[in-house]
């Protein structure tokens, strides 16, 4: 008989008991493994202590933690306002940007100092926008932007996710549940849809508005421990890779890490590729994000400081403001990052010393502390070559510096991409700085940012119209059409390509580069020699710019500079009375011709710019026309700044234009002294021109000085030796060029 048990009930009991204290216990440890520790952005709790533990320690870290205390103080006895959503550069643009300012810096501040009042402040006003976000609709004031709901553009509005991303996280734990959970569906959960189903093309798009989207995306995923946003941040909105943060790494940056539209968009996308790299490295390790593609953040930060001129501001190339430069949000922060994930570097502590200011985060705590025992550390470039495009085909820019300290100069020139839409027709441009300014300047965008009045703070008309034509640069226009027509798309087909750069040899440094589809038939090659020597109070440049065509132009060598002219030897006319414009179009309309002169054969220009001479020496032929020229004409709304230009008409074939610029002497005012108002360099000849071959070049000067430099033009197949006869002399020389300083006997 089988066996029973009286009590099988009793049994299933407390089996069933059993089994859902286990589901209990499970749920409580899958609940437990899958809570965040808070902050998770840019700290954890061991970093918080250790800041704490050092505060008073680091002067520059305590003097930027001070500063911020007395920002947000004020900040927070003021009444929180939130204008409805206003034109670009208006009040209501510009407050809703110091809002998400405000809300971070008070953020970080309550998660240093422990302050409560600072996290008041964050609840408050993330509050107010959660009552205000949820009733608006598409931005009114848009222009063919793809507008967000505060903002004119969806960029705007990613732009204050990711802070206002910072801001929430640093209060998370601190917030009641029913205050984080308004939060988090009234402002992060419709932001978050608005950026994914209804602007995902700006997701999607390998721009700087990409990576700006990706990043608001992403971070505020993490806070709000949603990976699938996470997800969609990283790899595009199909979630395929196509898109997304990390094609944005792929696609935007040049394996030198230089960004194709240009240093000043760049550091402004600084921000959105560190802040969210650092929350991916504290969030998704594994993905070793900072290593992804051989480092490229760090070569991108790299690419970006060595591009600015000695008084640390950005070269205007490109839309690009004249004054922006190594104090602005994007550098500071990838500074502080840089240093913290990539290592110590004396050149990032000569940046800190500049910036004088640090990140209010361990990075920034690391960088202070070593800055107090290198307090008198120098940014330190040497000369450098920055390939273009993500495969580094793409041509680049090639930078030169010469000199230390307050003597230091510096020379860029541009041949890389077009620059996509802010890009400018400038194929084969340079621009010069020396001492503390710009000399060879590039006139940058035409806009006046966020100054209402001026087209609401947005590009102005004249930016399409003179700032991005070729004739607004230092290069050449040939038959006054601005490169490819003025046609962007048709110019972001092309770039330009290097030929050779030699920055090593102090005594002399050369970049040369083609561009051959900027003009059908015409083939342009610069190259740049930069001579020291000591029989020169400074180096001098001689650039040699070669077109070539079986057809004849006229090409326009244009020249832009700063300063008063002091002193030439052109015979030219004034148009005192009465002025003409330069052209009809291609940026011809916006420039007075103030003077005219039509060369005998060569001549010299001076000019003063700050306390320093600097003369221009060129070769122009006989009969070429020179206009002295001045921009604003056509501008009746005085967008355009009044500056001065020079410009060489030459009708030629094959023509090669040669100019020598010299520094020289000393002026100062105050106290009425001037030295060496003229130059050393007298002249320049081309001794020979083969348009198959290349140039041979004489440079004089007073007390016997004589340079020849030879140098070859760019081919498919090159040749290891070179060979020019003319007027009966050959010359000959090895390799792509070569400079040969001649005694009497020889000349």
């Amino acid at each position: 008989m089988a066996y029973t048990c009286p009590n099988r009930s009793i049994i299933d009991m407390i089996l069933k008991l059993v089994r859902f204290k286990l589901i209990i216990i499970l749920l409580i440890i899958i609940n437990f493994s899958s809570a965040k520790e808070r902050p998770c952005l840019l700290f954890n709790t061991d970093e918080v202590k250790l800041i704490r533990a050092q505060l008073g320690e680091y002067p520059l870290f305590d003097q930027t933690l001070s500063f911020a205390r007395q920002q947000i103080d004020l900040a927070i006895v003021q009444p929180i306002d939130l204008p409805p959503p206003g034109e670009a550069g208006g009040y209501a643009h510009e407050k809703h940007k110091q809002n998400y300012r405000d809300i971070q810096q008070a953020g970080q501040l309550f998660i240093i100092t422990g302050e409560e009042k600072y996290a008041e402040f964050v609840r408050k006003v993330l509050l107010e926008y959660a009552d205000f976000y949820p009733d608006l609709g598409s931005h009114p004031l848009s222009r063919k932007q793809a507008p967000g709901k505060i903002f004119h553009q969806m960029l705007n509005e990613n732009v204050w996710l990711v802070h206002a991303s910072v801001a929430f996280d640093c209060v998370y734990s601190w917030l009641n549940d029913q205050d984080r959970a308004k939060i988090e569906k009234n402002v992060f959960r419709l932001m978050t849809y608005w950026i994914v189903n209804e602007r995902g093309d700006q997701l999607d798009r390998i721009h700087n508005h990409g990576t700006w989207a990706s990043a608001a995306l992403g971070m505020a995923g993490y806070v709000l421990n949603d990976q699938n946003l996470v997800d969609i941040a990283l790899y595009g909105t199909k979630k395929d890779g196509k898109a997304g943060f990390l094609k944005q790494m792929d696609l935007l940056l040049s394996p030198d890490g230089y960004y194709t539209e240009g240093p000043y968009y760049i550091r402004y996308a600084l921000r959105p590729f560190f802040y969210f790299a650092e929350a991916i490295e504290r969030n998704q390790p594994e993905l070793k994000i900072f290593n992804y593609r051989d480092q490229i953040l760090r070569k991108t930060f790299y690419a970006t400081v060595q591009t600015m001129m000695p008084n640390g501001v950005y070269p205007s190339i490109n839309d690009a403001s004249r004054t922006m430069n190594v104090l602005s949000a994007g550098t500071r922060l990838a500074t502080n990052i840089c240093y913290y994930r990539y290592g110590q570097d004396q050149n990032i502590l000569g940046l800190a010393n500049m910036q004088q200011k640090v990140e209010l985060t361990i990075a920034g705590l690391i960088l202070a502390k070593d800055l107090r025992l290198n307090p008198h550390s120098e940014v330190n470039w040497e000369s450098v070559e920055l390939r273009d495009g993500f495969d580094g085909q793409s041509g680049g820019i090639g930078i030169l510096r010469n000199g230390k300290e307050k003597n230091r100069s510096y020379l860029l020139m541009k041949y890389g991409t077009h620059g996509g839409g802010h890009g400018h027709f400038d194929q084969l441009s340079i621009l010069m700085f020396d001492v503390d300014r710009q000399v060879l300047t590039d006139y940058g965008y035409a806009r006046w940012i966020n100054i209402e009045p001026k087209s609401g703070g947005r590009y102005l008309p004249e930016n399409k119209t003179y700032a991005n034509q070729t004739i607004a640069h230092n290069t050449v226009v040939v038959d006054g059409k601005s490169q490819n027509g003025g046609n962007s798309k048709e110019a972001d087909n092309y770039s330009g390509k290097r030929h050779f750069f030699d920055g090593n040899n102090h005594s002399l440094q050369v970049v040369s580069a083609v561009a051959e589809n900027c003009y059908d038939g015409v083939k342009m090659q610069r190259t740049i020699f930069w001579v020291t020597d000591s029989t020169l109070t400074d180096p001098i440049i001689v650039d040699l710019f070669f077109l070539l065509s079986d057809q004849k132009h006229s090409y326009d060598y244009s020249v832009h500079l700063g300063g008063q002219l002091m002193t030439t030897d052109l015979k030219y006319t004034a148009n005192t009375e009465k002025l003409s414009v330069l052209g009809e179009d291609h940026g011809y309309q916006h420039l007075w011709v103030t003077a005219r002169s039509v060369s005998k054969k060569g001549f010299s220009y001076t000019w003063l710019d700050g306390n320093k001479y600097y003369s221009m020496i060129s070769n122009a032929s006989e009969g070429a026309v020179v206009s002295f020229c001045r921009i604003g004409a056509n501008d009746p709304s005085f967008n355009l700044r009044s500056e001065p230009a020079l410009v060489i008409r030459e009708e030629k074939k094959n023509h090669l234009f040669v100019a020598v610029f010299e520094p020289h002497g000393y002026f100062s005012e105050a106290l009425e002294k001037s030295v060496s108002p003229t130059g050393q360099i007298e002249s320049v000849k081309v001794l020979a021109f083969d348009p198959d071959e290349g140039a041979v070049v004489a440079v004089s000067g007073k007390n016997g000085l004589c340079w020849v430099i030879m140098t070859e033009l760019q081919k498919e197949k090159m040749k290891t030796s070179h060979k020019i006869t003319s007027n009966n002399k050959t010359w000959e020389w090895t390799g792509r060029y070569q400079m040969q300083k001649l005694t009497e006997s020889e000349k």
